[in-house]
C-alpha cells in the first residue's frame, strides 16, 4: 500500500466561507500556539492525553512545526493550519499521515490510503466548525487526493467527533496505535471522481 509518490503533486490547500486551509509553516508557530493552549483540555482528549504536555512551550511548539513543514516538504506527511478566512487566526488543524503497519488491515486492497486527524480550537466547537470543516475535509480528499481509502482517526475518549464520524455513515472500527493508545477509524474510500459519501 502506498502513501505517496514522486509523480503526485501535493494540493496547495482549500478555502471556504469560514475557513482557509493551507500547509502548516514554521511562521506560524506563533498563531498555532495560541489555538493549542487555548484549546488543551480539548486535545487531551482527542489525542489521549498524548500533546500538549504540561508547560508546553512556544518552543516546543515551533519544533514541532518545524518538524511538521519538513515532513510536509519531503512528502512524509502533510499537515495544514485551519486558518480564519481573512489570516488571522489560527483555527484549528489537519494531519494527512501514512496508515501505519497495524492500521493497513482495515484498507484492505486499497492501491494508496493515509489517515486522517483534524481538531479546531475549543472557542469553535459551539458553532459547528468541527463539522464544517471535516465537510471541506471530504470533499476536498475526493476530489484533490490520490487516496482509495481514508481513516479518519478518533482517540477512545473524544465522542464529539466519533459521533460526528458516524453521523454520515462511516462504519466505526477497532483501532490500536503503536504506542498503545486505543480508539476507532472510520473508513472513507471512494472510487476517483465519484462522490465519498
Amino acid at each position: 500500500m502506498e502513501f505517496w509518490s514522486a509523480d503526485c503533486c501535493v494540493p496547495d490547500g482549500t478555502k471556504s466561507k469560514r475557513l482557509v486551509l493551507r500547509p502548516l509553516r514554521a511562521t506560524d508557530a506563533v498563531l498555532d500556539y495560541d489555538a493549542v493552549m487555548s484549546s488543551a483540555p480539548e486535545l487531551h482528549r482527542w489525542n489521549a492525553g498524548y500533546w500538549p504536555a504540561d508547560g508546553f512551550t512556544l518552543a516546543e511548539n515551533l519544533a514541532d512545526l518545524e518538524r511538521h513543514e519538513r515532513e510536509h516538504v519531503e512528502r512524509k506527511a502533510f499537515t495544514y493550519t485551519v486558518l480564519s478566512p481573512d489570516g488571522a487566526k489560527c483555527l484549528g488543524c489537519v494531519y494527512i499521515t501514512p496508515v501505519w503497519s497495524g492500521a493497513a488491515p482495515l484498507c484492505g486492497e486499497a492501491a494508496r490510503a493515509a489517515a486522517v486527524g483534524f481538531w479546531v480550537r475549543t472557542s469553535e466547537i459551539e458553532r459547528d466548525l468541527d463539522k464544517h470543516l471535516f465537510a471541506v475535509l471530504v470533499e476536498w480528499l475526493r476530489l484533490d487526493w490520490p487516496f482509495d481509502c481514508i481513516l479518519f482517526t478518533n482517540m477512545a475518549g473524544e465522542t464529539r467527533q466519533a459521533v460526528l464520524l458516524a453521523e454520515v455513515g462511516l462504519t466505526r472500527l477497532p483501532l490500536a496505535w503503536g504506542d498503545g493508545r486505543s480508539g476507532s477509524a472510520f473508513r472513507a474510500s471512494w472510487p476517483k471522481g465519484q462522490q465519498a459519501l
